[in-house]
């Protein structure tokens, strides 16, 4: 997904990043998809925005105490400060989807 994110920030399309990577371009905007909503972003620019501003494309937190935070301490191989885990647990909260419950068969 860095890769992904560093492509972006260069200012290549999802068509030219597909083509270089040799996928089709649905797969690129699914890998596009999912890294919008893992920063919490709507669009690519912002995506792009938000890890530069937590410090995850040039290495420099500029934020914490939310989950930008904590991938920048993640990305250096530092530990997470307190409060960059706390956001974090509150974004897998807002972000996680429920799970369907398992029933046993009923036995005649």
């Amino acid at each position: 997904m860095l890769d992904l994110l560093t492509l972006l920030a260069e200012g290549r399309t999802l068509q030219q990043i597909a083509h270089d990577w040799d996928l089709e371009p649905g797969t690129v905007r699914i890998y596009a998809a999912r890294l919008r909503r893992y920063l919490g972003a709507d669009t690519n620019p912002q995506a792009v925005y938000l890890a530069c501003r937590a410090g995850i494309l040039d290495g420099r937190p500029q934020r914490h105490g939310d989950h930008a935070g904590y991938e920048a301490h993640r990305k250096r191989g530092e530990t997470p400060c307190d409060d960059c885990r706390a956001g974090e647990k509150a974004h897998r909260a807002r972000y996680a989807t429920p799970r369907k419950r398992q029933t046993a068969p009923e036995r005649p």
